[in-house]
């Protein structure tokens, strides 16, 4: 018997003993490959699921990988059943190709005559199949790219793209770097991503993922539309990219609610491209409109559903997704796999952070008892309303003064989800308030004035969970969230990790009511941070 930290089961479960003195080696290591459900405080239960495997075997990890993996850390033997799963499921991609042939038609291929029997008696796979061109090999409806990968995909069957892609309209792109340069995984993630020609990086917030999308533009050369989650971000990016790279600022245009400007390269909203006009999508010529070589898909984890339909029409195009986490809450990662790419690169948090790249972060449960009156009202609601009553607590407010009463110099940012618990709070502690309903203008000012140091307490709605760049937040105090959403906690946290001049780490609260569905759902919202190495010290209001 092994004396590891692993115990693999024969439901694709793996066990890991967080105390154990391997448990960090193995929880960077399974990441690859493995997503974890669940994290109490001494054993973490991870899943070894057909996509996170294909995503493996995408960047470049056989299965021999995979198990050699297992085999290093487990305590008892892997079960023969699981082994052979791991071979079979790895052994599925690429089976299948999708390439161009000497006419430059899109083909189906395999070399395995079983297989390609098996796909196209799916009707779904055969309504996409034009005719059979050769032994092997069937010819792809030009349309169809993005479909056949989808379909492909739910059948369990994932297939290599090796079709190529449209050059786009040239254009000059160079990196302005001669005050700085890019770092060692920067430098990574875009060969990697150029090697596959389309795919997914992971990155840390704060570890330069606009830095990697500049650079891949740089490489391109090519006309680029770059996909945001808002205007604020549109602008940082506009910014950045004035700073970074040679591009002017007729050669970069906003394309948003409020600007319509096409440039060789534009950055556009999601927002825009799914605003619908009765019931047709009024803006998607733009994805047409300039022959666009590359397209960029920022915080691609939030890339709305409409937009999937839109990205299988585009498999022509040079696809990188950028994001901190792939975990989406609609469970949609199979159509980032297929329509997007699969995961080509992604650096665990802790290690980026252990380079110093981003800050050192200790991240903190505070468990708050609710008062008699609150508990009875709690007890009686009905489902829908039980976690807006206990994670609306009033109880929550002194708690939060006496948080910034132990950290009076830090710049911070009280986070919520609802509007009128936000709006209370910023009353009672007389502070500065963003939501949705705020203009754009006033946001970019209170942003401003909040990285300057003219303001030190921003409380703010789901809008400042991504793409603003506040790199000096080094204290924040979540008081509501998005039920249990994962990917919300990961953007929450990523909101302190720029490193700090003064080299100080940052400090994470979560306040949560003690026994109710508040709690529950903190539980779940930890699960990525926990499977990156972040670690939650549960406290008692006293403890503070």
């Amino acid at each position: 018997m092994s004396t590891g930290p692993l115990i693999v089961q024969s439901d694709k479960t793996a066990l890991l003993e967080t105390d154990h003195w391997q448990a960090s080696d193995a929880r960077h290591d399974l990441a690859i490959f493995a997503e974890l459900e669940r994290a109490p405080e001494h054993i973490h239960t991870y899943r070894i699921t057909k996509l996170g495997l294909w995503n493996a075997r995408a960047a470049g990890h056989d299965s021999s990988y995979v198990l050699g993996v297992l085999d290093k850390y487990a305590k008892f033997p892997v079960p023969p059943s699981i082994r052979l799963d791991i071979e079979q499921t790895m052994a599925r991609y690429g089976k299948l190709v999708i390439r161009k042939n000497s006419e430059g038609q899109l083909e189906l291929h395999s070399a395995e005559p079983a297989v390609m029997l098996q796909v196209i008696q799916n009707r779904k796979v055969k309504d996409l199949l034009i005719d059979k061109t050769e032994e092997g090999s069937w010819q792809i409806a030009e349309w169809a790219r993005g479909q056949i990968k989808q379909e492909l995909l739910k059948l369990g069957w994932p297939a290599e793209d090796l079709a190529g892609f449209a050059p786009g309209k040239a254009h000059e792109i160079e990196l302005d770097n001669s005050a700085w340069s890019l770092r060692h995984y920067q430098e990574q993630a875009v060969d990697r991503f150029w090697e596959g020609g389309s795919g997914v990086v992971v990155l840390p917030c704060g570890a330069g993922k606009t830095l990697v999308g500049a650079a891949t533009m740089a490489v391109a050369k090519t006309n680029t539309l770059i996909l945001v989650t808002n205007t604020v971000s549109a602008r940082q990016w506009k910014a950045e990219l004035l700073k970074r790279t040679s591009l002017t600022e007729e050669e970069i245009g906003e394309y948003s609610g409020s600007v319509k400007q096409v440039a060789p390269v534009t950055i556009a909203t999601y927002q825009i491209l799914t605003t619908k006009k009765q019931t047709e999508y009024s803006h998607l010529a733009l994805l047409n409109n300039s022959d666009w070589g590359l397209i960029i898909y920022d915080e691609v984890h939030l890339l709305p559903a409409p937009i999937f339909k839109m990205t299988a029409d585009l498999q022509a195009r040079r696809r990188l997704g950028l994001t901190a986490t792939l975990v989406r809450e609609d469970g949609k990662e199979g159509d980032v796999f297929s329509l997007i790419g699969p995961k080509r690169f992604d650096a665990p948090w802790k290690e980026i952070e252990e380079q110093g790249y981003i800050a050192p972060a200790k991240c903190f449960e505070v468990r708050i008892d609710l008062p008699e009156d609150e508990l009875m009202e709690y007890a009686i609601a009905n489902t829908e309303d039980k976690y807006r009553l206990a994670a609306s607590s009033a109880r929550k407010i002194p708690v939060i003064r006496k948080i910034l009463e132990k950290h009076p110099t830090e710049p911070t940012l009280i986070i919520g989800q609802y509007l009128d618990q936000l709006h209370q709070v910023a009353e009672s502690l007389e502070a500065d308030l963003i939501t949705g309903d705020t203009p754009v203008d006033n946001r970019e000012k209170l942003f401003a004035d909040f990285r300057e140091g003219r303001i030190s307490v921003l409380v703010v709605s789901k809008v400042a969970n991504f793409s603003v760049d506040l790199p000096e937040a080094s204290l924040a105090i979540q008081i509501s969230g998005s039920f249990g959403s994962r990917q919300e906690e990961a953007q929450r946290l990523g909101r302190l990790l720029r490193p700090k001049a003064d080299g100080r780490s940052a400090n994470f609260f979560t306040l949560i009511t003690r026994d109710t569905v508040d709690q529950d759902f903190a539980q779940n919202r930890q699960r990525f941070l926990a499977e990156q190495g972040y670690a939650y010290e549960i406290l008692d209001v006293g403890d503070i």
